[in-house]
């Protein structure tokens, strides 16, 4: 046995640092922004310029958290932008206008103290010679600038829900973005500008790469896009002959995911999509050089697409060569833990992405094709701890951007989290379940629900109705059994353990029930044989539990599996009991029963 403890254990934080945390600083908080070095990086004239020509009144502008240090003074700076531009003059309204413009200036006493002349024809008087005034023009409301700091869900997409709470006309996004379409409000990108050693990234440039002649595509994280063009010019004037450069586009979808391939005279570059009918140029012969380090959902897009990736780090970290292979065979790893899956969590990680609707609809539509169950929740940003209420599940799905949809550090989550992409492949039979490399993380991919067409839907019920009548005369023959979907399929096994799973299509049992019940009606026939009148065994998958006569996977995982039921009481059978006056008083001392006796506190 250890030592015996001479004092009580410390189980909490001592009260000296209660309040005392550590904050790593970045380089943004290292050093201090005079007002025109923030003017250049937020972009305040062409941000004060759309505003204006938009003619928005409600602004709200959405900070990283590590830029929520300057959004103080990027908001003074932009107010004081927008107050030194001129301001145009509206009318208050049409109907003021036409008021106006036909108003008689002298009225008479005659209909109702108007002028009972009448009206010409072009609205500029009542007939008595004399003109209306002109119309009254009044001053715009004045504009209100909001700080949308605590994103919703990931900071590269537009937080229009934040934006809504404020009613806010057009959101300002500073800093990385996905770029994703929103459905609702007009956005603002400001991409904010870093400062790059060039002089660094030349001489890594010819360091990897030696031979003049190599094929390799200039690239940056967006906010150093604005390096990329004058690189590509230096590095020509010394030598080298193959090389293009990127720039920004809105189309997630791309090859390389928002960006166009140009030349050096800044002309588009078609760009083959792999297939072997298509035209253009193949990046799986080009080099990508890529400055600052990229997000993961982009590393694993790319990994497939072309030659290798070179990042150059604007970090201290060291530049090198990467490789995303073994990331992903971890995420092969990840979707086939899900193949066996019986219930599956569909976690809506966006709502501001313009076809998240449309995509959470599909994706249901895949998993009860399978014959599995699927649960839509909402739980703002994940986290392992929010995930683990949730122990019926057997795997997520999330549906966001193409960046956030990708979990990358998910060794904490209690079951596998997998994107709309990799869902696919786990749906897949294992026939047709082939490992291409291919890899994307969004709901851009998802393709939509394929709707049956009549003359389909038409010819598929005349086939159930044969097959129905062939059924019906083997039941009616008195063997009592049922040929249920649930005994007919193929074995399945988990390819991690190789155990048999029984649990991984609990919707299959459900879908057969309306079956079972058409047996028997078209069974009363009058030429139909008697059923026999034999007892049966049914299937233990036949008593999942329901709920408004829906087979509720979830619902028979709480009512098997659960042990704790809630609060309640320990006795199942109480004996009624008289009513009693308990204790009354103050604390330093109780009556009891009245004017009983009194109990002093000690």
């Amino acid at each position: 046995m250890a030592g015996e403890l001479n004092a009580a254990p410390v189980l909490s934080t001592p009260e000296d640092h209660l309040f005392e945390y550590a904050v790593v600083p970045t380089d943004d908080q290292t050093k201090a922004r005079s007002d025109d070095e923030l003017r250049d990086i937020y972009e305040i004239t062409r941000t004060a310029k759309e505003v204006r020509e938009g003619g928005w009144r409600k602004i709200g502008l959405q900070f990283s958290d590590h830029m929520l240090c300057d959004a103080p003074r990027v908001v003074q700076l932009l107010e004081a932008e927008l107050a030194s531009l001129p301001q145009p003059t509206v009318p208050t309204s049409t109907a003021d206008l036409q008021s106006t413009a036909t108003a008689c200036p002298e009225p008479s006493t005659t209909n109702n103290g108007q002028c009972g002349r009448n009206v010409q024809q072009n609205g500029t008087g009542c007939g008595c010679g004399k003109q209306a005034p002109a119309p009254v023009e009044s001053q715009p409301k004045a504009r209100r600038v909001y700080v949308l700091a605590d994103t919703s869900y990931s900071a590269c997409c537009v937080d229009e829900i934040a934006a809504e709470h404020v009613n806010a006309d057009v959101v300002v996004h500073y800093g990385r973005s996905c770029l994703s379409p929103t459905s609702r409000l007009p956005v603002i990108y400001v991409f904010t500008k870093h400062i790059l050693d060039r002089d660094a990234a030349l001489a890594e440039f010819e360091k990897e790469y030696p031979d003049k002649e190599a094929k390799v595509v200039l690239m940056a994280d967006v906010t150093y896009q604005i390096h990329v063009l004058s690189l590509l010019s230096e590095l020509q004037g010394r030598g080298y002959v193959n090389l293009l450069a990127t720039e920004i586009v809105h189309n997630p979808m791309g090859r390389i995911p928002n960006r166009k391939v140009v030349d050096v005279q800044g002309k588009e570059v078609e760009i083959s999509h792999g297939s072997e009918t298509s035209t253009g140029l193949d990046l799986r012969d080009y080099s990508i050089f890529h400055i600052s380090q990229p997000p993961t959902a982009l590393l694993l897009a790319l990994c497939s697409r072309v030659k290798n990736l070179y990042i150059f780090q604007t970090s201290s970290d060291s530049s090198s060569l990467y490789s995303a292979q073994r990331l992903l065979g971890r995420r092969y790893a990840r979707l086939l833990s899900l193949t066996t899956a019986g219930i599956i969590g569909i976690l809506v990680n966006t709502l501001s992405v313009s076809n998240y609707l449309s995509s959470i609809d599909s994706i249901r539509k895949q998993i009860a094709a399978t014959g599995k169950k699927s649960y839509t929740m909402v739980v703002g940003k994940l986290n392992p701890a929010k995930l683990a209420n949730f122990a019926e599940i057997d795997g997520w799905v999330v549906v966001g951007c193409w960046e956030s949809s990708l979990i990358e550090d998910d060794a904490g989550f209690y079951k596998p989290v997998i994107t709309p992409f990799e869902l696919e492949l786990a749906l897949a039979s294992d026939d047709e379940r082939v490992w291409t490399g291919e890899w994307w993380g969004g709901i851009e991919a998802v393709k939509p629900p394929i709707d049956e067409k009549p003359e389909e839907k038409k010819s598929e019920d005349n086939e159930n109705d044969e097959t129905q009548d062939t059924a019906d005369t083997e039941q009616a023959s008195g063997d009592g059994e049922l040929d249920s979907e649930e005994e007919s399929a193929p074995p399945e096994f988990d390819w991690r353990t190789g155990k048999l799973v029984s649990h991984s299509r609990p919707m299959r049992m459900a879908a057969s029930k309306p079956k079972s019940a058409k047996k028997e009606d078209s069974s009363e026939k009058p030429d139909a044989p008697p059923r026999s009148s034999a007892l049966t065994l049914r299937s233990k998958a036949q008593e999942l539990a329901s709920v408004n006569g829906v087979v509720s996977p979830g619902a028979e995982y709480l009512r098997t599996q659960r042990t704790w039921v809630g609060l309640g009481t320990d006795f199942d059978e109480e004996a009624s009991m008289t009513i009693e006056e308990g204790r009354g008083g103050v604390a330093r001392g109780y009556t009891v029963g009245g004017e009983g006796e009194k109990h002093l506190m000690s």
